[in-house]
């Protein structure tokens, strides 16, 4: 296949699973694909990799992006990919990039993209568009990207080469990650009510929950530098997200096969059942219901751990979301291409 040249945008007000997903891009894009980044300032040293850097200041919810623009030209690429964190934020970098090349856009979230037509006007004039859910993929629709254009493509992670094995230690280590604390504290209470001796490590800021964890088996550990050794110190992985988005922090613990615990939000339900025990949101008896069962029940742990990384490894590995978007960029080329 001819090489294509791609660079991907990377503005954001900070680092998080949208970042993450433009690092393993950049890790397992195929070798015919020729990466460059520009990003923005703020986000630059989050993002190591050995490729054609251009740092700019961010134009995060700004009209008008010329900084992204020159980069942009400076590297004169076949297309160009925009990493969205949510559908308004990044306006000015679509537009910029749309004046230098046919534009490729992945959005992770539904929300934050006012009526208005230059909303319209950037989504329609898209070459392309990634959606990683269902639901994304209707909103990029209603924004006015072409239906034609738009792919969905499950996100991806790595499965490690060894599993996490089921422990039969006691008390059993629940992990979770960041504000989902808020909704797992009240179950790790009806736990101890019933006499459940568990121990919990929530990752990420969790600094606003502390004083309301007091008196609890909870540890909050702040940003972690190592997520695969964070997740190979638990027997069970806990997320009761309240976001209508497929988390990747679940299907990294699916990964490492751990037992989830998760919340039937978004496609969840169809996405992850047999997989992962699933709750409805909110609903902290639910929730304390399930984490008493698997952390009771080692056969239970296991059979939850082994469905879990079989469903990661067929569904959600990183090099089939990589090779996916890969010809998601090539098709945007071949469209805008003089001799389409």
């Amino acid at each position: 296949m001819r090489r294509l040249s791609v660079a991907l945008v990377v503005d954001n007000e900070g680092f998080g699973s949208a970042e993450v997903y433009v690092r393993r891009l950049l890790r397992f894009l195929p070798p015919w694909v020729a990466p460059s980044l520009v990003v923005g300032e703020g986000l630059a040293g989050a993002f190591p990799e050995r490729v054609p850097k251009q740092i700019v200041p961010s134009a995060v919810r700004s009209v008008w992006a010329p900084q992204i623009e020159g980069a942009l030209r400076a590297l004169s690429p076949d297309v160009v990919h925009v990493n969205l964190a949510d559908a308004g934020a990044n306006l000015a970098a679509l537009q910029a990039a749309e004046s230098v090349a046919p534009t490729v856009a992945t959005l992770h979230r539904t929300g934050g993209a006012p009526e208005s037509s230059v909303v319209w006007d950037c989504y329609r004039r898209l070459a392309g568009a990634v959606a990683p859910s269902r639901i994304v993929e209707a909103r990029l629709r209603e924004l006015g990207t072409p239906a034609e254009r738009v792919r969905r493509i499950r996100p991806g992670v790595e499965v490690p080469p060894e599993p996490v094995e089921p422990s039969d230690r006691a008390p059993v280590v629940i992990g979770a990650i960041g504000v989902t604390g808020l909704d797992l504290l009240p179950a790790v209470a009806a736990l101890r009510r019933r006499g459940r001796e568990v121990r919990v490590l929530v990752a990420g800021d969790g600094r606003d929950l502390a004083e309301r964890a007091r008196g609890l088996p909870v540890r909050f550990l702040g940003r972690l530098r190592d997520v695969s050794a964070f997740l190979r110190g638990l027997d069970v992985f806990c997320l009761p997200s309240r976001r209508d988005t497929l988390s990747l922090a679940v299907l990294e613990a699916m990964a490492h096969g751990l037992p989830c615990v998760t919340t039937a939000v978004g496609e969840t339900v169809e996405e992850l059942a047999g997989a992962a025990m699933i709750v409805p949101p909110g609903d902290a008896p639910a929730l304390a219901g399930a984490l008493d069962r698997v952390s009771t029940d080692l056969a239970l742990r296991r059979k939850l751990a082994h469905a879990a990384r079989e469903k990661a490894a067929e569904d959600f590995e990183v090099r089939r979301m990589a090779a996916e978007t890969a010809e998601a960029l090539a098709a945007a080329h071949a469209l805008s291409s003089p001799a389409r």
